[in-house]
């Protein structure tokens, strides 16, 4: 099939000299816009009238112009620049479709989990503290084969993370929406099984997307009954652990401690408690981020546009209700 007369793109990014010189080499002739900012994508759209965004969420979610691009007249295809969508839902799937670039960053995801189970069987922090006292002690280090892991969501992530796991010797138990035998998880459930799995998990890695349904799942009562050395790995978007009941179990000495990547408020608050324990690890949402991830993103958009413009179906469409 041949290509149509090209549709007006915006590249919402805030590194648009990046994408513009990209989706120029493989889409040349195509009119392309570049805007670096939430406020002014609305006024961009209607002056350009444009078809297509390819939209990345660089800026948090409460300012993202999440209107300029669901109530416009003309545009009818988002490309998000990342897997989550949270920030664009709910929208009517028969006025606009949305994709995004799932697995565009599951194995660096993948490897800050594992470095953050590392970093707390090898006490890292705890060295660290010492080295910069200048104090020596009487260490020792704990070996994660042998340990459970139990990861929510096996999506391209939670699929990544588990292969990782298995190498290095761990039992890795799976929930997910649709149950199913799945590659290195050695027990795969529904979510309704989740009382009867916190407390076998010596790590908990957390890669579910923010839908009502995983809203403040991982919440008091799941903390309940976690290992007092369990450790919560949080990956996937604010909202999924109910903080207010993280911080309780952090005071109660309930679990041994969290790498936190994603907030409720981003970027999280500088009187924010979460910034003042020593077993916690603070991430600015940068578990994705990594050398040539947007190249990357960008060229899963160079390659479904070329699909849009031959009127074949796009990779990648997340169905609003499963937020996937």
């Amino acid at each position: 099939m041949t290509m149509t007369a090209g549709p007006s793109v915006i590249l919402h990014t805030n590194t648009p000299a990046v994408a513009m010189k990209l989706l120029r080499d493989k889409h040349p002739g195509l009119s392309v816009y570049p805007c670096d900012s939430y406020a002014g994508l609305a006024a961009l759209i209607e002056e350009t009238k444009a078809e297509i965004v390819y939209s990345v969420r660089f800026d948090g979610t409460a300012r993202f112009p999440r209107s300029a691009l669901l109530e416009s007249p003309t545009v009818k295809w988002v490309s998000v620049g990342g897997s989550g969508t949270d920030h664009l839902g709910p929208w009517n799937p028969e006025k606009v479709t949305v994709t995004n670039a799932a697995g565009v960053a599951a194995d660096m995801m993948a490897e800050y989990a594992l470095g953050a189970m590392l970093s707390f069987s090898l006490g890292l922090r705890n060295f660290a503290r010492h080295q910069r006292a200048r104090t020596w002690i009487t260490g020792a280090v704990e070996p994660i084969q042998g340990k459970t892991l139990l990861l929510l969501g096996l999506g391209r992530t939670g699929q990544a993370l588990a292969r990782r796991a298995k190498a290095l010797g761990l039992t890795t138990l799976g929930v997910r929406a649709h149950p199913g035998p799945t590659a290195d998880v050695d027990e795969v459930h529904g979510i309704e099984a989740l009382p009867g799995l916190w407390g076998r998990a010596d790590f908990i890695a957390c890669c579910v997307p923010l839908l009502e349904a995983t809203r403040g799942l991982i919440g008091a009562a799941a903390f309940a009954v976690m290992k007092p050395s369990a450790v919560l790995i949080d990956v996937s978007r604010g909202g999924v652990v109910d903080e207010a009941a993280l911080l309780s179990a952090l005071d109660g000495g309930r679990i041994k401690g969290a790498a936190l990547d994603v907030f409720s408020t981003e970027p999280l608050p500088a009187d924010h408690p979460l910034w003042g324990y020593e077993n916690v690890i603070v991430t600015p949402h940068s578990s994705s981020v990594y050398e040539g991830w947007e190249e990357k993103a960008l060229d899963m958009f160079a390659d479904n546009l070329s699909r849009y413009r031959r009127g074949e179906k796009l990779l990648g469409v997340v169905d609003p209700m499963r937020g996937y």
